[in-house]
């Protein structure tokens, strides 16, 4: 049966899980759907309606957090999970500040907006979500602009971290907002520079 990955390309929590497959190397189905899930031929039931999903010889997964550990666990190649304890640690603060706080408002409100809701759905953006987004969308660059280390955000490790705020890093600096908001923010700036010329990457984000 091998992997199956359900969602949409151009979704910021789909494409980490490209970016992670890609990584470790392995091949793959991208099944194009759009939440929810309604043709019972599909194995895969997400309860939320969202993507992505993973689906490996009958083992169905859900919540791109959860894939991207169980890709570097069961797949060969580059651990994507630093070894050592500090550098772990910022990984998983880091990735906690990109689920709870920045999707919300980088992607899921401004990003969407701006460029989903435009350019897919034919409307005019929602400027009172946005600009409710924008101080939680700009404390999350403040933050990690301090956070980030070099040559990746934990330090010496590509990791996780990494994998999961390029996508998101890459929709929002095409929005005025991001522009502005990232237009200060050096060290994000030579990060992305640098995660963004890997193979994957290159690849996942074109």
């Amino acid at each position: 049966m091998g992997v199956k990955l359900y969602g949409m390309a151009g979704s910021p929590n789909v494409r980490g899980a490209m970016l992670g497959l890609a990584e470790k190397g392995v091949d793959y189905e991208l099944i194009d759907v759009a939440p929810p899930f309604k043709a019972p031929e599909h194995l895969v039931r997400n309860p939320f309606g969202r993507v992505p999903v993973l689906e490996h010889d009958g083992f169905v997964l859900y919540e791109t957090q959860a894939i991207l550990r169980y890709l570097d666990q069961a797949f060969p190649g580059p651990s994507l999970q630093p070894a050592d304890a500090h550098e772990t640690a910022r990984m998983n603060q880091i990735l906690g500040i990109i689920d709870y706080y920045l999707f919300q408002t980088w992607s899921g409100a401004i990003a969407f907006e701006r460029l989903v809701a435009t350019n897919f759905f034919g409307r005019p953006s929602d400027l009172e979500q946005i600009e409710a987004a924008v101080p939680l969308a700009r404390r999350c660059a403040d933050v990690l602009e301090s956070l980030v280390s070099a040559p990746y955000l934990t330090g010496e490790t590509y990791s996780l971290a990494d994998i999961r705020l390029m996508p998101h890093f890459h929709w929002f600096r095409f929005t005025p907002e991001g522009e502005a908001i990232l237009a200060d923010k050096g060290r994000l700036a030579q990060w992305f520079q640098h995660v963004s010329q890997r193979p994957g990457a290159q690849r996942v984000l074109q």
